[in-house]
C-alpha cells in the first residue's frame, strides 16, 4: 500500500470538496443578493403606485 500516494489522494479531495462547498456559498449569497433587490424593487413599485393609484388602473384599446 502506497501511503504517500493515498495520503496525497486524500488531501486532494478534501481539497475539491472545500472547493465546493465555497463555490456554493458564493452561489447563495449571489441569489440572496438578487432575492433582497427584487424585494425592493417590489416594494418601490408598490409605494409608487400608493402615491399615484390613478396610474394604471385602465387600458385604453382601439381597434
Amino acid at each position: 500500500m502506497d501511503i504517500a500516494g493515498l495520503s496525497m489522494a486524500m488531501a486532494q479531495n478534501d481539497v475539491m470538496s472545500k472547493v465546493g462547498v465555497a463555490v456554493l456559498d458564493k452561489a447563495m449569497e449571489t441569489a440572496e443578493s438578487a432575492s433582497a433587490q427584487l424585494v425592493n424593487m417590489i416594494d418601490a413599485s408598490a409605494m409608487q403606485h400608493s402615491v399615484t393609484p390613478h396610474l394604471g388602473g385602465t387600458i385604453d384599446i382601439s381597434v
